[in-house]
């Protein structure tokens, strides 16, 4: 079949809107007509250069959609079934799955190369092969994916929100609650509060920290902070530094939690020095390739007041468990996603799309396809 897709084909570059062909599912893949796709920071890393990938690719990662299709041996799901992508496939077999670690499934190899588990793709443009970002690609009108880069929604969940759940949402949300391991009373500083950082406060607060400070160069995603439950908003450096002394009489942030755009040295050195002792600075953010992103950090800074700097891939969530329990969050009016959607766009407007999110007009941008 044909579907129309945002491809790359280098990097540095902007996304191509084109026709594909697109193979039917083989064993263990499903065939899902995509409704929406979140405009995740991630892809744009892909797109300037910043990530070690393999191009062409289909862009897109945080999605949902429709089951048309199923191929031998799918017993996950069946058509008809609304479903949300998982931008690490979950195996639920691997040591890492069988532990409650499923962000770390081996199977997680194959996210750089886009194929599927046969090593052969599903995107095809004459005799290029193109993979899927996160072996997904989300921003086509239909992709074949594994049954294990999915899972099963109820239809009451709107598709646009369902999308930002499969990545943003789920990895700031546990980047508080299961990375940091954020306590009541604690004081938590989030830095960058774009989709994934907003979901960071609200997983903060629902935690129950004291102190949510959400630190951000922007004033719009500032003010927006607080509609996610920021007790305070301050611009980067001296003036965050002193508001947390402030608030803390001296003792400084229990966490320090990092989700902005691009990670640098600058922001990790700003996080290590505002948590106190025993504080821990959770790193969920990248960087751009090469970039070394921790210098002019002394082990003394480590070592006397004990704290810690641990990074994780999705916050450490296991997708199967706590996607559906952020739904339920959702219908209890715990959990604020439809406030995270700044602007909706069509395919042809994804270039317009990333440009207002590097402009800091969005706290996410959603992709809304047509068919």
């Amino acid at each position: 079949m044909r579907t129309r897709a945002a491809v790359l084909r280098t990097a540095p570059s902007e996304w191509e809107i084109t026709e594909l062909d697109l193979d039917e599912p083989k064993e263990g893949e499903v065939l899902v007509r995509m409704m929406a796709s979140g405009l995740c920071h991630s892809d744009d890393h892909v797109s300037k250069g910043d990530a070690p990938i393999r191009l062409p690719l289909v862009g897109g990662h945080e999605g949902a959609g429709i089951v048309e299709r199923v191929g031998p041996g799918v017993t996950r799901l069946a058509p008809g079934d609304h479903v949300v992508t998982i931008y690490v496939p979950v195996c639920g077999r691997c040591r890492w799955c069988a532990t409650g670690r499923q962000g770390l499934c081996v199977e997680v190899v194959r996210c750089s190369v886009g194929c599927l588990k046969d090593e052969t793709f599903r995107f095809h443009d004459g005799d290029a092969d193109l993979g899927g970002m996160c072996v997904l690609g989300t921003f086509s009108q239909y992709a074949v994916i594994d049954q294990d880069s999915c899972l099963k929604i109820d239809p009451d969940i709107p598709f646009e929100v369902a999308s930002l759940v499969g990545c943003g949402v789920v990895t700031g949300w546990s980047s508080s609650v299961h990375l940091a391991g954020v306590r009541p009373g604690d004081t938590v500083v989030v830095f960058g509060v774009g989709g994934v950082g907003s979901a960071a406060v609200q997983g903060a607060r629902y935690a129950g920290a004291r102190n949510v400070v959400a630190v951000d160069p922007v004033p719009f995603k500032r003010e927006m902070a607080k509609v996610f439950g920021a007790t305070h908003t301050s611009a980067p450096g001296e003036d965050a530094q002193s508001l947390v002394t402030s608030l803390t009489g001296g003792d400084l942030a229990d966490h320090a939690i990092l989700t902005v755009g691009v990670l640098d040295a600058e922001v990790t050195g700003q996080a290590v020095a505002i948590v106190g002792k025993a504080g821990q600075v959770s790193v969920t953010a990248v960087g751009r390739m090469g970039d070394l992103t921790l210098r002019g950090v002394s082990a003394g800074m480590l070592v006397g007041p004990g704290k810690r700097i641990e990074g994780a891939v999705m916050g450490r969530a296991n997708p199967l468990h706590d996607i559906p329990r952020l739904f339920d969050l959702y219908r209890a009016g715990d959990l604020k996603l439809d406030e995270l959607i700044t602007r909706r766009y069509r395919l042809d407007e994804i270039n317009d799309g990333y440009r207002d999110l590097l402009d800091g007009k969005n706290i996410r941008g959603v992709l809304v396809h047509e068919h």
